[in-house]
């Protein structure tokens, strides 16, 4: 089954059951996490869908934070939002709520993760539980790892499973060409090749559990 990607969210034309337990390839949503002017993350997100495009496992949604207009002000789940951030978060909540797995994309910025993907992240909780998060990370020397490892303990409260492997670019706009494609190609795709199956593994796990058992927190 072909992998389908979308900016609008994941095509279901295939005729996938959209509840929990269902069989099928799995749901993964690639999140860019930076929304910095000049900002590398659109590059390797691209590299990362054309790698996810000839899975039969998984369709593929790319979630990019600089296009979702969410508040830094958390409005109590009473509370009524203006209409535009009540639409934008309608629209990304569902997105995450379809996902069975995420693909984190992020910099590091002094030693840690951007704020709008932790305003991304805080703005939900349900949308994350009980499935699997991976990391792909660019930065200077450390290669965005300090983010990573931040990363792994947001998550961690919010329920979610992450993935040991993942992949990071140490000084990457040194090292893509102008297609888009990292030096090392072959030792860059067979890195993530592991962690996409691995992604899968825990995703397809934990989908039939949640189909079985409703996840408690």
């Amino acid at each position: 089954m072909s992998t389908v990607l979308t900016s609008e969210g994941v095509d279901t034309s295939e005729g996938v059951d959209a509840g929990e337990g269902r069989a099928g390839p799995v749901r993964v949503a690639v999140i860019i996490g930076s929304i910095r002017e000049g900002r590398f993350g659109a590059t390797v997100a691209g590299w990362v869908a054309d790698r996810v495009r000839g899975r039969g496992d998984i369709t593929v949604d790319v979630l990019d934070v600089a296009e979702v207009p969410l508040g830094l002000d958390m409005a109590a789940p009473s509370a009524e939002l203006a209409p535009e951030a009540a639409r934008a978060l309608a629209d990304v909540s569902g997105r995450l709520a379809a996902a069975d797995a995420f693909v984190v994309i992020t910099p590091e910025y002094n030693h840690s993760f951007p704020a709008a993907l932790k305003n991304l992240i805080d703005w939900h909780f349900t949308e994350w539980q009980a499935k699997p998060v991976s990391f792909v990370s660019y930065g200077g020397l450390g290669g965005g790892l300090r983010a990573v490892e931040q990363l792994r303990g947001v998550f961690a409260e919010l329920h979610a499973v992450t993935i040991r492997r993942g992949v990071s670019f140490h000084h990457p706009w040194n090292w893509f060409d102008e297609t888009g494609t990292p030096a090392e190609a072959e030792d860059n795709e067979r890195a993530l090749t592991g962690v996409l199956d691995q992604l899968v593994w825990w995703a397809t796990a934990l989908r039939a559990a949640r189909g079985l058992t409703p996840y408690e927190p």
